[in-house]
């Protein structure tokens, strides 16, 4: 997964969105989407965990607001394109 957002990464500095500069924060922005996707995924596996009601509520919330953390984090580096990186990255997740 990591190797597949480190070519998406290449794929969108080089393209439409090339004129950001993202030198000398490559593995910052990776890291930034590795630890999104995480998020995200255990935010999915929330729905359908042992949980239920409010902790399973609360455990989803935790991980939504975390993901706009790093969201924040992510377009302080990148600007505008930290959405359609993220929506990048999460396209892929299974």
């Amino acid at each position: 997964m990591m190797y597949h957002m480190q070519v998406n990464l290449k794929a969108v500095t080089k393209g439409e969105i090339g004129m950001l500069s993202y030198d000398g924060h490559g593995s910052e922005v990776t890291r930034l989407l590795s630890q999104i996707t995480a998020e995200y995924e255990a935010a999915q596996r929330g729905l359908t965990g042992l949980a239920c009601g409010i902790a399973q509520h609360e455990f989803i919330s935790a991980r939504m607001e975390n993901m706009g953390h790093l969201h924040c984090e992510l377009q302080t580096i990148v600007g505008d394109s930290a959405m359609a990186l993220i929506v990048d990255a999460l396209d892929h997740v299974d």
